[in-house]
């Protein structure tokens, strides 16, 4: 093996490392944000924690990334330590699908159908199915498919120049040397952590495993040290992501460490004791690239299953580890940005929230204009800063991610929310000058007429309806919710100006105060305000479904040309908040 052999080794590994990565960010930008519910919903059972590690571990191809955005997720207090138990240990076994296609390199027959199914022979065809696809999409979704495909391909060139480089070593005596090295098990473990948790990739060691294994110089007694100590080199990615987190979520890198040192110990200490009895011929014999595979599987189904009974001394485990209780939690962690899809579901998540705070901080504001609370006020105000901590917490989160590489999706989702937060986070400032309004009335001892406080109670009960409606379209991301709110918001603005002008009349007549129409402005005006916002989320809902953002447009549309569904909404709303004549 001559230093051209080394270089085309190393240029193996960069291409397997590079399209490991095309391949994984293609598969989460297709399935990681449809992924995220599931994987909230369904890790309360461990069995059904332990198929989604699985499933969404196969989908984005990497176990480190699912550890990453497991830290980043208890990190946000999104999820519990205890959910993540069952998803790490089936994340482990989600990552031994790379080494099973790796495997059909080794695949020889004169059969074409079965030299079909080397990796080298249908890759090419994959390649330029993937350009095609990448060149000649017009919407994300191909694209992202396409990157799937080369990303892929890429993989399996780079594992065929590993498995090129590396078979002169089977003539070479310093190989044989080295190799004596690796009958010592602790070695094995040793040298397969250190490599993984260099490249960070337990795929990309099991692949150069199985590119040495092509040579006929590796055994079995060799191999499955490497292998074990592989999946524990992969921890080395969840403790540079838990640097700066919070304390449960670094007992979620402790869990994945514990399972995986446990697990090889319980192992390696089975398999050697069993073979001082009886001796196993295929200890010492030669392992080809399937039988890696096979190892590399059995390890951690046997792992897994052996340790999923004992998850929750696992936790424990990690907890005695990591004493300190006080744990800050972060709304929104920046690990979750290494998945995409999960950090705009998150953010979608936290944006709900933020609507319910508005609209939860209005009711109560309103409520106190009839009755006043000291308490409820106190509650308005604390609310408002909290809605404008998930405001600045979003913002500057949603900022970061765009310039991410997105999917036409999540870049629309994106838009989506950065519009609507503003609107949500105005709401709640209206709710507070609102709530001074109350405390002006209660001040001051005011009170409105009977036929005002009649007046009033309609456009009241309109604000109450279009907040509710605006927040149900928006945590529903229904368009036809959302379309109800443009005919209600102009309602709200005609019972404003009638409101106004009954006022005046009252004014003139002497049956009202000048002070209380200062009082009936500032909530009318607040009320009108509150409208807008919630016409401003509606339409943010309804032009991101066409991928335009014009709420301009959409608006005069609606306002001059109107169209049979919006004239009866109209004629609906006003007949229902109709004043008293």
């Amino acid at each position: 093996m001559d230093i051209f052999s080394v270089f085309t080794l190393l240029g193996g590994l960069a291409f397997f490392l590079y399209g490991m990565n095309v391949l994984s960010r293609g598969l989460e930008k297709m399935v990681g944000g449809k992924l995220e519910h599931v994987l909230r919903s369904m890790t309360s059972n461990r069995w059904k924690g332990l198929a989604l590690g699985a499933v969404i571990t196969i989908a984005i191809q990497s176990s480190s990334a699912m550890t990453v955005m497991l830290v980043g997720l208890v990190n946000s207090g999104i999820m519990e330590l205890s959910q993540t138990v069952s998803v790490i240990m089936g994340s482990s076994m989600g990552t031994t699908l790379t080494a099973w296609i790796l495997s059909a390199t080794g695949i020889q027959s004169d059969s074409f159908w079965l030299q079909m199914l080397k990796p080298e022979s249908f890759s090419p065809l994959v390649a330029l199915a993937g350009v095609i696809m990448i060149m000649t999409g017009k919407d994300g979704k191909k694209k992202d498919a396409g990157h799937v495909l080369v990303g892929f391909s890429i993989l399996m060139t780079g594992m065929t120049f590993m498995s090129q480089s590396v078979s002169p070593l089977a003539e070479t005596p310093a190989f044989h040397d080295l190799l004596i090295m690796f009958q010592n098990p602790l070695m094995g473990v040793l040298v397969g952590t250190v490599f993984t948790g260099i490249i960070q990739s337990s795929a990309a060691s099991v692949g150069i495993l199985q590119s040495l294994a092509l040579t006929g110089s590796i055994s079995m007694s060799m191999a499955f040290p490497l292998i074990t100590g592989a999946n524990i080199g992969t921890c080395v990615t969840g403790l540079i992501s838990a640097i700066g987190a919070n304390k449960n979520a670094k007992r979620v890198v402790a869990v994945s460490i514990y399972f995986k040192v446990i697990g090889t110990v319980i192992c390696l200490s089975v398999f050697y004791g069993l073979n001082a009895v009886f001796h196993f011929d295929m200890v010492d014999a030669p392992i080809g690239a399937l039988g890696i595979a096979v190892v590399h599987t059995l390890f951690n189904i046997v792992n897994t299953f052996v340790l999923l009974p004992f998850s929750r001394q696992l936790e424990k485990l990690a907890k005695l580890t990591i004493r300190d209780k006080n744990t800050e939690v972060a709304l929104l962690d920046e690990r979750l940005m290494l998945s995409p899809g999960f950090a705009i579901a998150e953010c979608r998540a936290l944006a709900v929230k933020m609507a319910h705070a508005a609209r939860d901080s209005m009711l109560d504001a309103i409520r106190i204009t009839q009755e006043y609370d000291a308490k409820a006020a106190a509650a308005v105000t604390a609310r408002e800063e909290e809605i404008d901590v998930y405001e600045d917490t979003l913002g500057t989160f949603l900022v970061k991610l765009s310039s991410k590489d997105l999917s036409h999706a999540d870049s629309n989702a994106a838009a989506e929310l950065l519009h609507a937060i503003g609107d949500f986070e105005r709401i709640g400032d209206h709710a507070v000058n609102i709530m001074r309004v109350a405390e002006e009335i209660d001040g001051k001892q005011l009170r409105f007429s009977d036929k005002a406080q009649e007046e009033l109670e309609v456009i009241t009960h309109a604000i109450v309806d279009i907040l509710n409606l605006t927040v149900d379209a928006f945590e529903k991301n229904d368009t036809r919710l959302a379309q109800k709110v443009e005919p209600l918001e102009q309602v709200v603005d005609g019972l404003k100006t009638d409101l106004r002008n009954r006022h005046v009349r009252r004014l003139q007549e002497g049956r009202c105060t000048i002070e209380l129409g200062f009082v009936l402005t500032d909530l009318l005006t607040n009320y009108e305000r509150v409208s807008d916002h919630c016409s401003n989320i509606a339409v943010t809902v309804i032009q991101i479904k066409d991928s335009v953002l014009d709420a301009h447009e959409y608006l005069n549309h609606v306002k001059n040309e109107g169209g049979k569904e919006f004239t009866q909404a109209f004629e609906g709303y006003r007949e229902k908040y109709r004043l008293p004549g």
